[in-house]
């Protein structure tokens, strides 16, 4: 695992699109259970080098229910973009994750992680990515129908302040989908 870390860490396959240079961010171990599969980091972990080190980690871990200690314990947690690297800004808000991230290092990084028990995917990249054809139409409705998924995967929206907008709409997330979710991590950690 700490080979594979390293290759990832010094990886630059991508490093012309990126606006900032590569700087792949990523968190794993053996012991994990749970892995938290996003999109790409933004800007601000691409300085501090920390995953989810934002006000999207910050609502992320409250979802969750868990302190930051726990959070970035990665003997319980590993945490895995799409795009390892910050992909840049784009009309409204950063760029896609890069597609050569995903094909060249997750598998490896999976299956150095026999422990893993909950997939969380957040965003619609890692849900079409892991779910395929299980994926429904739109993110909401992929995860309105959550429990489909388990007890493997739990799909999210993205924690983003930007995503208010969505929440509100969809109080049905904060009331069934939150509780499932704290239920399952809780279990877990």
């Amino acid at each position: 695992m700490k080979e594979l870390l390293k290759d990832i860490r010094q990886c630059t396959i991508c490093k012309e699109y990126l606006p900032l240079g590569p700087r792949p961010i990523v968190s794993a171990h053996p012991d994990a259970k749970i892995i938290i599969i996003g999109q790409a980091p933004g800007t601000s972990v691409h300085k501090t080098g920390i995953p989810w080190d934002d006000p999207s980690g910050k609502q992320l871990r409250k979802w969750l229910n868990v302190t930051e200690e726990i959070f970035y314990d990665e003997t319980k947690i590993a945490l895995m973009p799409m795009g390892f690297c910050y992909p840049g800004k784009g009309n409204s808000g950063d760029l896609p994750p890069r597609p050569e991230c995903a094909p060249q290092w997750h598998q490896k990084l999976l299956d150095k992680m026999p422990n893993l028990q909950l997939v969380i995917l957040i965003g619609m990249y890692s849900q079409k990515y892991y779910l395929k054809e299980k994926a429904k139409r739109t993110l909401t409705e992929t995860v309105a129908e959550y429990k489909t998924y388990l007890p493997r995967y739990l799909p999210l929206p993205h924690p983003s302040p930007r995503n208010r907008f969505w929440l509100t709409k969809n109080p049905w997330f904060e009331k069934g989908v939150i509780p499932e979710l704290q239920e399952r991590v809780k279990t877990l950690i």
